[in-house]
């Protein structure tokens, strides 16, 4: 199991700066590797920096070799401003060459949100013929401890068989769909962006003892890398002081 790298920056614009660098270089060398590169995004606020650094700064990235994904999204139409396709598309879609066919929204037009999940799944089935494993994977970190839709005490957590299934969310809109850990503890690269001294504690828990309390805490890649890209007000320390580079 991958030990975490933590870096603390002194704000939500710095770690952006290094996390966007670090992804598009990973993008860029899975690209060179296979003749295409494979991300999942996130939903959230805190993304929002980042999409827009990647789009703006990153010419490098071979965008129309790039599949997109996600990791979980809010069970709403994709225009809804919840939607983290929307986000996503508004932040970084709309903003670079990508292959339109290579964007891989998650259904949430099913009416039963399991068909929904089961229909993710036989997309990422096809287009990966195995369990999938991404070049990157970005991910949050929730106050209680949740990543993704995982959340503490959700059967979604305890699922090791299917990669997609349905998920209630503690907030609206309550129903999710979400990515399992079997996924997360595939990919290449697992990025988790953590701003805020509200998301302290959840650090403290997510980089201790993994447990099924803390589910960010289970999402630890086999082989691959995990980092903690993570502000001063969130680290409880300033930058340079106490980061971990494990």
């Amino acid at each position: 199991m991958t030990e975490p790298r933590v870096r603390v920056y002194r704000s939500l614009e710095e770690l952006s700066i290094a996390a966007a660098a670090a992804i598009a270089e990973e993008l860029r060398i899975a690209a060179e590797r296979s003749g295409e590169a494979t991300i999942a995004l996130s939903g959230g606020d805190t993304p929002r920096m980042l999409h827009r650094l990647l789009a703006q700064r990153h010419e490098t990235v071979p965008w129309a070799r790039v599949h997109v994904y996600w990791g979980d999204e809010r069970y709403v139409p994709h225009d809804d401003p919840r939607s983290n396709y929307r986000l996503a598309r508004d932040t970084l879609l709309d903003c670079v060459p990508l292959t339109a066919a290579w964007v891989h929204p998650m259904p949430t037009d099913a009416p039963d949100p399991d068909d929904a999940a089961g229909a993710y799944q036989r997309l990422l089935e096809d287009e990966f013929g195995g369990l999938p494993r991404f070049d990157v994977m970005i991910m949050g970190l929730g106050e209680d401890g949740h990543t993704a839709s995982l959340f503490p005490g959700s059967p979604a957590v305890d699922e090791e068989l299917r990669w997609v299934v349905p998920a209630e969310a503690t907030d609206a809109p309550m129903q999710r769909l979400t990515m399992t850990l079997p996924v997360l503890r595939n990919a290449r690269a697992l990025h988790f962006l953590v701003v805020g001294v509200e998301k302290r504690e959840a650090l403290v828990r997510a980089l201790a003892k993994p447990s099924r309390s803390c589910p960010a805490s289970l999402a630890r890649p086999t082989e691959g890398t995990l980092t903690w890209w993570v502000d001063e007000a969130a680290a409880g320390h300033p930058a340079g002081e106490g980061s971990t580079q494990r």
